[in-house]
């Protein structure tokens, strides 16, 4: 009998994944799966916070009946985060299946593109520049940052001979980050006021968020959602090298300019709403691709309905896990997300071994 290897039970763990949805049927039923699920975490981040409120209270409050203060916390407070984070997570749940398919990186995340630096550096700005400007304030500066970078980061790809190339975006987009970082933190230490303003936002959390917020954002989201999922068959073809997609009769430069539009967008406006969150753009992708395999037209919907369950079980188990508070959904992420990376990247390695 031959002795296992240790690669054998990852290809068999891989084998068996995919042939659950080898068909479009079993796709679909999986997507519908995804969608309930979505909808009762929906429901559960509505239902559940830090203060306990029984279920028919609950009830009474989204009719606008019962106690005021209900009312207050279920019909305002938790519904306005529950419709954010469903919002933001598909923004970025999708911007990271973009960057990883655009870079043909699995390891790749939104902010390799300095939108979260360019963002945080904007957010910096402003404060030092003009003070206090609240929420609303803060979400412009933040989306002008995140574009700007997408474009700097898009112009030093292209300098030189040859095309934005995916490597050459990546080391576009790192090193503009290093260098926004630096400036970012210098004003940050030359002064307090801006790092007692900074910090609130830079944490990344869904409280404290109105519907104007939503309202703020909710176009660019939009967009770029419309343009990542018209994306989906052109990013199929460049999977398999841009010399073989120009043969295919793809526009490969027109393709990148359009993904990095639509991540520019859907982090941008994300991460302007509730700052920067990490590892949602990176842990949903390979979950999603477990269920489809590589097929961008299955990766890309089912990220919009991942993400955001996600981004919600987060939220909720930062509400309850210290019992007396609350943790922001960006440090959840981030203690979940570590792990995972980790995993990945020893996957990978055994694989390749």
């Amino acid at each position: 009998m031959p002795v296992p290897t240790v690669e054998q039970p990852v290809g068999d763990a891989r084998t068996a994944a995919a042939g659950l949805v080898r068909t479009t049927r079993g796709r679909l039923f999986w997507l519908a799966v995804c969608a309930v699920t979505l909808a009762v975490t929906c429901l559960a981040s509505i239902a559940i916070g830090a203060k306990y409120i029984p279920l028919d209270d609950v009830v009474r409050a989204l009719f606008e009946t019962g106690d005021a203060d209900n009312q207050v916390i279920v019909g305002d407070m938790r519904v306005n985060r529950t419709i954010l984070g469903l919002v933001c997570g598909i923004a970025l749940g999708l911007a990271g299946a973009l960057m990883q398919a655009l870079t043909r990186n699995p390891l790749a995340d939104p902010g390799i593109l300095g939108v979260n630096a360019g963002a945080a550096f904007a957010v910096v700005l402003g404060v030092t520049l003009f003070g206090s400007m609240g929420l609303t304030g803060y979400i412009w500066f933040a989306f002008a940052g995140a574009a700007l970078a997408s474009v700097v980061v898009y112009a030093l790809a292209m300098v030189g001979r040859g095309q934005a190339s995916p490597v050459r975006l990546a080391l576009s987009g790192i090193a503009l980050a290093a260098v926004l970082l630096g400036f970012t933190d210098a004003m940050i230490i030359s002064n307090p006021h801006v790092l007692d303003v900074f910090r609130f936002w830079q944490v990344g959390s869904l409280a404290g968020r109105d519907v104007e917020t939503v309202g703020a954002v909710l176009p660019f989201i939009v967009v770029g959602v419309l343009l990542a999922l018209g994306l989906a068959r052109t990013l199929d073809a460049m999977a398999l090298g841009d010399d073989t997609a120009a043969a295919l009769g793809v526009n490969v430069m027109l393709a990148r300019i359009v993904g990095v539009l639509a991540v520019t967008l859907l982090c941008g406006a994300a991460t302007a709403a509730i700052g920067p969150v990490a590892f949602v753009g990176l842990m949903v992708p390979h979950v999603v691709r477990a269920f489809t395999g590589p097929d961008q037209r299955w990766i890309l919907p089912f990220c919009l309905v991942v993400a955001p369950i996600l981004m919600l079980v987060s939220d909720i188990v930062g509400r309850v896990v210290l019992g007396t508070g609350e943790l922001p959904v960006g440090i959840v992420t981030t203690v979940v997300g570590g792990p995972v990376l980790i995993a990945l990247v020893r996957r990978r390695r055994m694989v390749s071994s």
